[in-house]
């Protein structure tokens, strides 16, 4: 058994497959001439061929009888004279017989076989002839001898030439009709077909499309069936276009609403906020007055659960901080390199003294990767995982490391806390989102807004990075960064790093301060801890009272300190313009401080434009004096 298969690529295909590729390539009206037009030149063909053969065979017949009939002429003439062998006389009779049509040759033999006459044509060329001979019979029934005609085939080789023209002639003809026929009949069939195609082309591209019904039959049955799916296809769109516009306008419709929620969100929790931090500040600043001189061991035991109540509180401001300053897009990366291990070795001071006090292990290994990053980010980033991590481990302790990863490396903040379950793991990121009370039941310090791990990812995405989380529950927690790696900078830049400074604050010693703020007892509590540092402290509720300040002093002060929101709807910012517009007022020399509890979008937005120096209530004393020393060291480098 025989299986045709494909050419080999390495073989040339054969002439049949070189065929079928050609025919594949021809439009349907072209194979439909090529069906029609094939078979009738065949038949054509075959018909002429027979035809012309049995034209050429009775042709030449009928000059084999023309030469049968000259030769029984001669034969009868030349019967007595060549009884007595009259040479003469046959030659004579022999030359008569060339005077007929066609005859090139006559000859006369005797009976032993020798030619006793012999005459050729002269007048005219000679050609192919046929020779015919018959006998000359004696009178006694014997035979006296033979005649030998030979008549041209000049007619035959004629009549072939007429026939091949014939045959062209009649072939074109027929190739011309039968085309032509094939032509009309491929149009019939093909035109529709083509219609049909177009109609699809339209039907694919979007359009309503719809063809004609005509033509035979089938090509009609095709073409109405078309028509009725591209009715029910165009229906079905059109129904469909109107669901996703009335999906399009319900989407637009909820997305206000979240628009609308979210802007009151941010409202409330800025008016919040504010209203909350206010006293909170001013307990911040009276709880460090309370501790300064005091030696009672049972005071200084309740002031310090006063300052545990005050920093759990910070830290939820502090959340609620980080929300509205990355909803406010305020926050830029400022991109820099430097040494991880400065980074971790904040984070080692920062929370060594907590991870003691709650009889935890905080490891951070050393490394020696250097790494392309915000800073700031990035701490605050690591500081909210610890800090995370360290409210939610009850023994045990957490681990910060650094593993390289191409060039990269990840940071991982693992602890032996009391993990997350599965279901909670893709929702931790969320703003708000905390897992059940007493599932956490243990956790220290407060269960917190559901903030932190929210922030981080914002703070992440600022950062063009991601942050991994795996979690088993009761066996801990692990949290992973991916940051860039450079190579190691040999004289690498000078990092101004937050809470570097020594704890006990720098010395404000004959310091010129002058506080703005429309909350008395903020105004109370910060000039008790601004004279606790031996600072001089001038106090002013309002623009007036601040102006009315400026007009009395001798010399303006080293530093002001205002808050953002006074009272009548003024604004610190101002305040400090108006400051230096005043004769006596403050110039280049003076520091700037602003310390606010607002947290509107807009509101940031502005003071991150002034580029004064901000505080966000409450602030620790330990913040505003390092603060206040970082603005005077700027100020005096403009002198």
């Amino acid at each position: 058994m025989n299986t045709e298969t494909a050419p080999d690529s390495a073989h040339p295909p054969p002439w049949h497959w070189r065929v079928l590729h050609c025919l594949a390539h021809l439009s349907l009206a072209q194979q439909l001439i090529l069906l029609a037009v094939l078979p009738a030149t065949v038949a054509t063909l075959a018909a002429i061929a027979v035809l012309t053969r049995q034209h050429l065979d009775n042709v030449t017949e009928l000059m084999r009888a023309n030469a049968q009939t000259v030769a029984l002429q001669v034969a009868t003439v030349a019967q007595g004279p060549l009884v007595h062998m009259d040479r003469r006389a046959l030659l004579r009779i022999a030359q008569s017989g060339t005077y007929q049509p066609h005859v090139q040759q006559v000859q006369i033999w005797s009976d032993d076989g020798e030619i006793v006459a012999n005459s050729e044509t002269t007048d005219r060329a000679r050609a192919e002839g046929l020779q015919v001979v018959v006998p000359v019979p004696a009178e006694d029934g014997r035979r006296a001898g033979q005649v030998m005609v030979e008549i041209s085939l000049d007619a035959v080789e004629r009549a072939r030439r007429s026939v091949g023209i014939n045959v062209i002639l009649v072939l074109a003809a027929a190739l011309f009709g039968v085309g032509l026929s094939g032509w009309w009949a491929a149009r019939r069939i093909s035109a529709p077909i083509g219609a049909l195609g177009e109609a699809v082309d339209r039907l694919g591209a979007g359009e309503e499309a719809s063809v004609a019904v005509e033509g035979t039959a089938e090509v009609r049955r095709l073409q109405s069936g078309f028509n009725q799916a591209a009715g029910a296809l165009a229906e079905s769109r059109r129904l469909l276009e109107s669901r996703i516009a009335d999906a399009i306008a319900e989407l637009a419709h909820k997305n206000q609403q979240l628009e609308v929620a979210s802007q009151a969100k941010t409202r409330l929790l800025a008016a919040a906020s504010h209203d909350l931090r206010q006293p909170l500040h001013a307990l911040t600043l009276f709880s460090d007055g309370l501790a300064n001189g005091e030696t009672d061991p049972v005071r200084l035991q309740r002031i310090g659960h006063i300052r545990e109540c005050v920093e759990s509180l910070d830290r939820l401001f502090s959340e609620l901080l980080d929300l509205s300053q990355l909803d406010a897009g305020v926050l830029q990366p400022q991109w820099s390199d430097f040494p991880l291990d400065r980074l971790f070795d904040e984070i080692s001071r920062n929370f060594r003294a907590v991870a003691e006090a709650q009889n935890l292990r905080l490891v951070v290994r050393k490394t020696d990767v250097w790494v392309r990053c915000d800073y700031v980010m990035l701490s605050r980033i690591l500081n909210n995982l610890v800090s995370n991590s360290l409210r939610h481990t009850h023994e045990g302790g957490v681990l910060i490391g650094a593993r390289l990863r191409g060039n990269g490396v990840r940071i991982d903040v693992a602890d032996t806390g009391v993990g997350i379950a599965a279901q909670h793991q893709s929702r931790v990121f969320e703003e708000f989102f905390q897992i059940d009370a007493h599932n956490r039941s243990g956790e220290r310090g407060g269960r917190g807004m559901g903030l932190g791990l929210a922030t981080v990812q914002r703070l992440a995405g600022l950062l063009n990075t991601c942050v991994e989380l795996s979690s088993r529950p009761g066996r801990g927690t692990c949290v992973r960064v991916l940051v860039r790696r450079i190579a190691p900078v040999l004289t690498p830049p000078v990092i101004a790093t937050p809470g570097l400074v020594d704890e006990a604050g720098p010395c404000l010693e004959g310091v010129r301060v002058l506080v703005i703020d429309d909350e008395r007892t903020i105004l109370e509590g910060l000039q008790v801890a601004l004279s606790s540092w031996g600072a001089e402290v001038m106090a002013a509720q309002s623009r007036a009272e601040a102006l009315a300040l400026a007009d009395t002093w001798t010399q303006p002060p080293d530093v002001v300190v205002s808050d953002l929101l006074l009272q009548g709807g003024d604004n610190g910012l101002d305040v400090l313009a108006a400051l230096q517009r005043h004769p006596r007022g403050i110039g280049a020399t003076t520091a700037r401080l602003l310390v606010t509890g607002e947290t509107k979008p807009d509101r940031l937005r502005e003071v991150a434009a002034s580029g004064v120096a901000v505080l966000y209530k409450p602030v620790s004393p330990r913040v505003l004096r390092q603060a206040m020393h970082a603005q005077l060291a700027r100020a005096r480098q403009n002198l």
